[in-house]
């Protein structure tokens, strides 16, 4: 059995975007979204280190951030942090979308 580190390491990267979030714009919102998506995807990363496929959870929240952050980077042309958390969020769906492809190891 191995750890998602990459699963947990995106679940604190969105966590932390929505506290930031709230420290610079005190945007409550933001934070609140960031906990929330940020709870889900550490969930889902825990969820794939007991059984690697079983993605969906963290598939369908990298998936949402996917969308609603690159229409807010798409509106709004600026990296941070539409940007960056589309792309993350893309990588992760990219990842996951890997994981679900790849054909049982024989044990």
């Amino acid at each position: 059995m191995s750890v998602d580190w990459v699963g947990y390491g995106y679940s604190a990267l969105v966590a932390t975007g929505g506290v930031i979030g709230y420290v610079k714009a005190g945007s409550v919102p933001s934070l609140a979204a960031g906990l929330l998506f940020g709870g889900l995807a550490g969930v889902g990363a825990y969820q794939i280190s007991n059984d690697p496929k079983n993605v969906w959870i963290s598939l369908a929240t990298s998936g949402a951030l996917t969308g609603v952050m690159g229409k807010r980077f798409y509106g709004s042309r600026k990296f941070m942090p539409a940007g960056l958390m589309a792309g993350a969020s893309l990588l992760m769906v990219a990842k996951l979308g890997v994981t679900l492809l790849q054909k049982p190891q024989a044990s």
